[in-house]
């Protein structure tokens, strides 16, 4: 499943890193190859038109402070010339190597060392409070502050050199370097069948991630692939429906199925239908494709596997009216579901849109699932767009998932029409149903 998009992505973005790193190469080297020019006053002067306030205060508070460590510096130096000269320092050494001799001498006479000795008096007494050492400590050593909830620390000031490491091992794109990079994702997502829609969000996303912010060159791959899958995931933020927990709070819960011819919606009622049996729940199924030739020879074959009751009418009847049958039998016979299979429309067809809207008055049902072909792509978004608009749908069961090596609609439709995809076809068997998980999405896209 997506193996295409799958293939298609890991190569652009993999393209796309290799770009931005190619960028960052040129950059280092033109940084170690020119030397550090000293703007002029008149480049400082249109320089500080262009730049903010903000910049401007803050280059003169660093000004400053760098003045104020040249004269503690220089304080310093005053200091160290004041200091004694080499004479008076032997002859304090003199003085403290009589003074150890002394020490040594007192011990011999009480034949005990005077520290054990002055073990036995209290600690306060013991020696006088010594002044407290600077312990100078590896950088990494140091413990990290931690950031408390609303404070803003000052800006690191940085040398040249950190600040020439900063440039090497991390890279800055610009809005316009980031829209001639997002050319070849875009050309993959079209390619894909992805709506345009959901490429433009994909874009602002990963532009807010990746534009004029530094990135480390090790981690370039890692921040696309991040944001991908975010944004994906993002596409399917919206409420899903749970037909069984539906079912047990209405009874009969009228189901319609709408789509247009080809999308495979009689052999998805059937799977419905499967599916409430395996959850011991009844069902009847209803005939409303009165239009298209062997409809419901066809849906009688899927009941008659199944066990299951079909409603039906002649051909070229009222397709409202089978509805309305199978939802009063469901009703009479206590049954949980009916489930209406109503023929294959596209929106142009004025007179079989307005039968379908006949339906959803007459049956007043309470779900209406639009059933697409996941394998058409833009084409099935489309269609679930226009039925949206026609009669509001509430959920989509794609079908041909497994055979869909591009996965366009997977992740396009949910975010197009704002409706919860609810299943996903996966074989032609019965049980070849899963409830839709967006993991499912994401691990066969393989980012």
């Amino acid at each position: 499943m997506f193996n295409f998009l799958k293939k298609k992505l890991k190569s652009v973005v993999s393209s796309f890193s290799k770009k931005i790193d190619e960028q960052g190469k040129e950059e280092k080297k033109e940084i170690l190859e020119e030397p550090e020019k000293k703007p002029t006053a008149e480049e400082l002067l249109e320089e500080s038109k262009e730049r903010p306030v903000e910049k401007i205060v803050r280059e003169a508070e660093e000004e400053k402070e760098l003045k104020e460590e040249i004269e503690d510096i220089k304080k310093e130096i005053e200091v160290e010339k004041e200091k004694p000269k080499s004479e008076e320092i032997k002859e304090i050494k003199k003085e403290i190597k009589e003074i150890k001799e002394k020490v040594k001498e007192v011990e011999k006479e009480r034949k005990e060392p005077i520290e054990e000795k002055s073990a036995e008096f209290p600690k306060e007494e013991e020696t006088p409070k010594e002044e407290p050492k600077i312990i100078e400590k590896k950088e990494s050593e140091i413990p990290k502050e931690e950031k408390k909830p609303g404070e803003i620390k000052p800006e690191e000031k940085k040398g040249f050199f950190a600040k020439l490491k900063q440039k090497v091992v991390t890279k800055k794109i610009d809005e316009k370097q980031f829209d001639d990079l997002f050319w070849d994702l875009e050309l993959a997502l079209l390619e894909n069948n992805v709506a345009v829609e959901v490429i433009e969000k994909i874009k602002q996303d990963l532009k807010q991630n990746l534009v004029d912010k530094p990135i480390s060159r090790t981690k370039i791959t890692k921040t696309i692939t991040d944001s991908l899958n975010q944004t994906i995931e993002g596409l399917f933020d919206i409420d899903q429906i749970d037909l069984l927990e539906k079912a047990k709070q209405k009874k009969p819960l009228v189901i319609c199925f709408v789509g247009i011819n080809g999308s495979g919606k009689t052999t998805t009622i059937a799977k419905i239908a499967k599916f409430f049996e395996k959850n011991k729940m009844s069902c009847v199924l209803a005939a409303s494709d009165t239009f298209r030739a062997a409809a419901i020879d066809q849906l009688q074959k899927h009941a008659d596997n199944l066990g299951i009751k079909l409603i039906k009418h002649d051909y070229g009847s009222d397709a409202a009216a089978v509805a309305f049958d199978a939802i009063k039998h469901a009703q009479a016979k206590n049954i949980d579901a009916v489930l209406i299979d109503t023929a294959g429309r596209i929106h142009s067809n004025v007179n079989l849109m307005d039968e379908m809207k006949k339906i959803i008055r007459v049956a007043k049902p309470d779900l209406k699932i639009f059933v697409g072909e996941s394998i058409t792509g833009n084409d099935c978004t489309e269609q679930a767009n226009k039925f949206n608009e026609a009669v509001g749908i509430d959920g989509i069961i794609l079908s041909k998932a497994d055979i869909d090596e591009k996965g366009g609609a997977a992740i396009s439709v949910s975010h197009v029409t704002g409706k919860p995809i609810l299943f996903l076809g996966v074989g032609q068997g019965y049980e070849d149903l899963k409830e839709f998980d967006k993991r499912i999405i994401l691990n066969n896209i393989g980012l």
